[in-house]
């Protein structure tokens, strides 16, 4: 096997490397701010803090007697709250423990009543999920909610397809059908002809105005989806996709017929950018998406987004509507993540969906080069799914400390110190053995 395959040149080295680290440190610094904050509040001291693992670089103790830290390794992070044995508190460290008064006792991780401690070891996925949802409510607050009536603010510039519309139309129909609400446009979309132009109805300075432009939803490249074909062949965003293997295209529901009826095939594609005509060669990718229903659906992409013609006008949401979009965001996450894990294990879709550190490393990287904004959501994304990992109840992970702690509430004792070391050794083994599986679909998946 050729492994050089699977290292990007240089530059785009350098920057895939960057994007992980900046994302992980982000991530992990949240999440354990997370346990190191709630512990506080609820009176459990921290004697380390760390951002990296390895060699200390550097170190500052506050005034609550933790130390700040950055590691050499910037690929984690831990707190390491008092009397704990070790980062991952895996059992008590007894030595620490003894001869402390009451007081010092309840300060310390083992002594703290288990509410406690449950409520700081769950503190870590929450704040991940919290940074998601803060992230997704200001794109949405920048972006804006577009309004009813259907109203243009913006169009694409594309040589050789000036456009009539203008900014302020109201469209009132189109191809002779009336346009519904904003909820059910989308589908309206898709029962119109694919071809181009098609006649609209629009109300301009109150007068009604009839007019030719291109298909609603035309085949223009809005984005990409990391991994994605089309940006590994060279195609950007603002190009006009007119041809797919000589067949001419109208909307970009035709790019996603030929590309579905091409079955994984080579693909040709015409673009229009600047004025001027563009060949290039790529083949799709199998993925599996997730349904409204909860299942999946294969498809072959090439990992690029269209988008509507036009601009729509917008209002800007309050910061609450803003904060339940983005928390209904980071839901479709969680749950498509659920719903893959288990088709995975059920063998309904690929294993190859799940991916380790290069694959990540790579998506990242990607979405860095598509610009800030994508980086940002692609980090809020990341940022949910890492919080879901850690309450999975493996011991080891937040869930299964969170499942200890479950046990000394029903029980009235924690697990005995011989279970806790058999049960985290087997978690331990349990997450490299993910971690390998990751890396070996990184190496082998397509």
């Amino acid at each position: 096997m050729d492994l050089a395959g699977y290292i990007p040149q240089f530059g785009s080295l350098a920057l895939t490397l960057l994007a992980f680290v900046v994302a992980l440190t982000v991530i992990v610094a949240i999440h354990e701010y997370g346990h190191y904050i709630v512990g506080r509040w609820t009176g459990i001291k921290a004697d380390v803090f760390s951002i990296g693992i390895g060699p200390v670089l550097v170190s500052r103790t506050d005034k609550h007697g933790t130390a700040w830290q950055i590691a050499a390794f910037p690929v984690g992070g831990f707190v390491k709250f008092r009397g704990d044995a070790n980062a991952a508190s895996a059992g008590a460290d007894e030595g620490a423990m003894q001869g402390l008064s009451a007081a010092e006792r309840r300060a310390t991780m083992p002594g703290a009543p288990v509410w406690a401690r449950a409520l700081t070891v769950a503190a870590g996925p929450v704040f991940n999920f919290i940074l998601s949802i803060i992230i997704f409510a200001l794109f949405f607050i920048n972006s804006g909610i577009a309004t009813d009536p259907l109203t243009v603010a913006g169009l694409p510039e594309i040589a050789g397809y000036e456009e009539s519309l203008q900014p302020g139309d109201e469209l009132l129909a189109i191809n002779g059908e009336k346009t519904p609400l904003l909820d059910e446009f989308g589908d309206f979309v898709s029962d119109l002809p694919s071809q181009s132009p098609l006649q609209y109805l629009v109300r301009r300075d109150g007068v009604e105005v009839e007019l030719s432009a291109l298909h609603p939803y035309p085949a223009i490249i809005k984005s990409f989806a990391p991994p994605s074909a089309g940006k590994d062949a060279g195609l950007l965003v603002g190009d006009l996709i007119t041809s797919v293997n000589g067949q001419t295209i109208h909307s970009f529901f035709d790019v996603q017929k030929y590309t579905a009826e091409n079955e994984g095939g080579e693909m040709a594609l015409t673009v229009l950018r600047d004025g001027q005509t563009l060949n290039f060669t790529m083949t799709p990718r199998r993925v599996d998406l997730p349904m409204g229903d909860g299942g999946f659906e294969s498809r072959w992409l090439i990992g690029i987004s269209g988008g509507f013609l036009f601009e729509p006008a917008t209002r800007t949401p309050g910061a609450w509507e803003s904060v339940q979009a983005g928390a209904r965001q980071t839901k479709f996450i969680i749950t498509a993540s659920i719903s893959g894990l288990y088709h995975m294990i059920a063998g309904n879709i690929d294993s190859c969906n799940l991916r380790g550190p290069i694959g990540i490393a790579q998506t990242s990287g990607q979405a860095a080069q598509q610009g800030l904004s994508d980086f940002i959501w692609f980090i809020a994304v990341l940022s949910t799914a890492v919080g879901l990992l850690n309450l999975f109840p493996i011991p080891i992970l937040d869930g299964g400390h969170l499942v200890f702690h479950g046990w000394e509430a029903i029980t009235g004792k924690p697990p005995a110190e011989w279970a806790l070391r058999i049960l985290m050794s087997i978690g331990l083994v349990l997450i490299l053995g993910l971690m390998v599986f990751g890396l070996t679909n990184d190496i082998f998946c397509p």
